[in-house]
């Protein structure tokens, strides 16, 4: 192939360090940046204006055009375009066997002002989740629903984390989200008037009895302690 790439193979490197350290939060935060792998995810991301820092191309699927195709779109968008030896790429993926194309992006901070100011669709907050792989098959599924958009309240694991992206299946790059604590995410859901409906062990009546036509946030707790008492207490 042409210039396009630049041939790094060793593990040694600068660049590829930092790629292989995003696994950790500590890597990501300092960064900015997360892993997305896959042809697939990282053209969704493409899609949906998320920034390409890097991208990284395996030796064996650089000459198939469609890697090609995505490399250039992000060159373009500004990002450094790397191939590596396969086993580079696993080292990257932390996989045997990892799809030809691994991209770090750029993550992107917003508050809960940046939401979407939708009202008429319903909206999901998460009290505390802390399992990554919960949070993107939560992701997903809502996305898939037409969730106006997520609220993580409290301290809740990483969206960003490796585990989480894949599995939200790109969901992660379509969906708004955003943290707060407890009581600006209060003030903000009552701002936009939604009433906030708690799935709670403690409840009375099933979901497909309350009236989900009006404005409404459903709040999902912490997978081993569920919604504590005094934010149930405030759930209308």
């Amino acid at each position: 192939m042409d210039d396009l790439f630049e041939i790094i193979t060793s593990a040694s490197n600068p660049a590829i360090k930092t790629l292989r350290a995003l696994d950790r939060k500590k890597t990501r935060s300092e960064t900015g940046l997360f892993l997305a792998e896959g042809a697939r995810l990282v053209e969704q991301g493409l899609a949906n204006g998320w920034k390409v820092v890097t991208l990284v191309v395996s030796t064996s699927g650089a000459e198939r055009s469609h890697v090609q195709e995505i490399a250039r779109k992000a060159a373009d968008g500004g990002a450094r375009v790397i191939e590596v030896p396969d086993r580079l790429a696993g080292q990257i993926a932390r996989k045997d066997n990892p799809q030809a194309v691994i991209a770090a992006f750029q993550q992107q901070e917003r508050t809960l002002d940046d939401l979407p100011k939708d009202a008429d669709k319903i909206w999901l907050g998460l009290y505390e989740v802390r399992d990554p792989g919960n949070l993107g098959t939560i992701m997903r599924t809502a996305d898939c629903a037409s969730v106006a958009g997520i609220v993580l309240v409290g301290t809740c694991c990483d969206p960003y984390s490796v585990e989480a992206v894949r599995a939200s299946m790109g969901s992660v790059f379509d969906i708004p989200f955003a943290q707060a604590d407890f009581e600006t995410f209060d003030s903000w859901r009552k701002t936009l008037g939604l009433q906030l409906v708690a799935a709670s062990v403690n409840g009375t009546k099933p979901h497909t009895q309350i009236d989900m036509k009006s404005p409404s946030l459903i709040l999902m707790g912490n997978e081993q302690a569920g919604i504590p008492d005094a934010v149930e207490a405030q759930c209308d």
